[in-house]
C-alpha cells in the first residue's frame, strides 16, 4: 500500500472515531431507537465503503416527486451503485438482507430513476447502474459488514417498466 493510501485510511479511521465520540457525547436523541440504529449503521457503511474505494456522492437522497430515500449513492468505477443499508445489533435476528422484498426493490428502482434524471440527458442511458445491499452488524466486538453486489436486477420481471 502506498503512502497516500495509508494516510487516506488513517484519515477515514480518525474521522469515524471522531464521529462516534461526538455521537456518544451528544444529548439523547428524540428519535426511536430503531431509527438511531439505522443512522449509526448508515454512517458505519459510509466509512466502510469509502475504505473499499467507493466514491460516495449522496447520502439519504430524496426526491420531491418520489416517496422514500436512497441510503447511499456511490460510484464504483464507471458504475453508479444504489446502496440499501440494513442494520442489526445482533446476528440472531432474521438476516438483514431478507428485509429487502419486491416492493422495496421496486421503490429503489423508482428512486434510482429519479436520481439518474439529475444527470445530463445525453449521459443517462450510458450510465451503468447496480443495486447493492450492505448488511451492517453493530456488535459489541466491532462492526461487521456483508456486501451483496448486484442484489437485484435493474428491471423487475413482475413489472413492464423497470429502471
Amino acid at each position: 500500500m502506498n503512502l497516500s493510501a495509508t494516510l487516506g485510511q488513517r484519515w477515514l479511521t480518525f474521522q469515524q472515531r471522531t464521529l462516534e465520540s461526538l455521537q456518544r457525547r451528544a444529548p439523547a436523541s428524540k428519535l426511536p431507537p430503531h431509527l438511531i440504529t439505522g443512522l449509526r449503521g448508515e454512517q458505519a457503511a459510509l466509512f466502510h465503503l469509502r475504505r473499499l474505494g467507493f466514491t460516495i456522492v449522496a447520502q439519504r437522497w430524496t426526491s420531491p416527486k418520489v416517496r422514500g430515500d436512497i441510503d447511499l449513492v456511490a460510484w464504483d468505477g464507471a458504475t453508479v451503485v444504489i446502496f440499501e443499508i440494513k442494520t442489526r445489533t445482533a446476528r440472531d435476528f432474521a438476516p438483514a438482507d431478507t428485509a429487502v422484498d419486491r416492493h422495496k426493490q421496486d421503490q429503489l428502482r423508482l428512486m434510482a430513476r429519479a436520481w439518474l434524471r439529475q444527470l445530463p440527458r445525453e449521459h443517462r442511458d450510458r450510465v451503468r447502474l447496480r443495486f447493492d445491499l450492505l448488511s451492517v452488524y453493530l456488535l459489541p466486538t466491532g462492526n461487521e459488514f456483508e456486501h451483496f453486489p448486484d442484489a437485484f436486477p435493474r428491471t423487475s420481471k413482475f413489472r413492464a417498466s423497470g429502471v
